[in-house]
């Protein structure tokens, strides 16, 4: 993800932890302060939004599958300051399933899925909440197909 995408270099963002059900990745508070001395903004949005992203492609991977993934929509919901190191944890939104997303990627060449992307506090409350849909996109099928 550094490598292909230099915004998650600038922040330097990290991963911390992957498994069958999440995404969890870091990025320190200094490339991504604000005026107020707190977490920009626009950076929280950014570290949720490739947290979601990553965990869609992993699994992708694991599966051996190759699509472009790209977001659909998203909201999100600021709560509380962050004020020290940013955690984002992102996991499949209730009643999605990669094994439906994969299935529906293999028959239609395209397949969406919903993630919750939150930035927990220490006290576990959410500082920042993304809900967020992804598409992926087998390229090669839709160019092969337009051809």
């Amino acid at each position: 993800m550094r490598k292909e995408i230099p915004l998650a270099q600038a922040m330097d963002l990290r991963f911390v932890a992957h498994d069958a059900q999440s995404l969890t990745v870091t990025a320190p508070l200094s490339p991504n302060i604000n005026d107020k001395g707190c977490a920009f903004g626009g950076s929280l949005a950014s570290i949720l939004t490739l947290a979601g992203w990553g965990l869609v492609c992993l699994e992708l991977q694991q599966r051996g599958l190759s699509a472009g993934v790209y977001v659909a929509d998203s909201t999100i919901r600021y709560l509380a300051p962050v004020w020290s190191e940013i955690t984002a944890v992102a996991r499949l939104a209730d009643g999605e399933s990669f094994d439906g997303f994969a299935g529906m990627l293999a028959v239609r060449g395209r397949s969406r899925i919903s993630v919750v992307c939150e930035v927990p506090l220490p006290d576990g409350k959410p500082a920042a909440v993304l809900i967020a849909r992804f598409a992926a996109i087998d390229e090669a099928r839709s160019r092969k197909a337009a051809g």
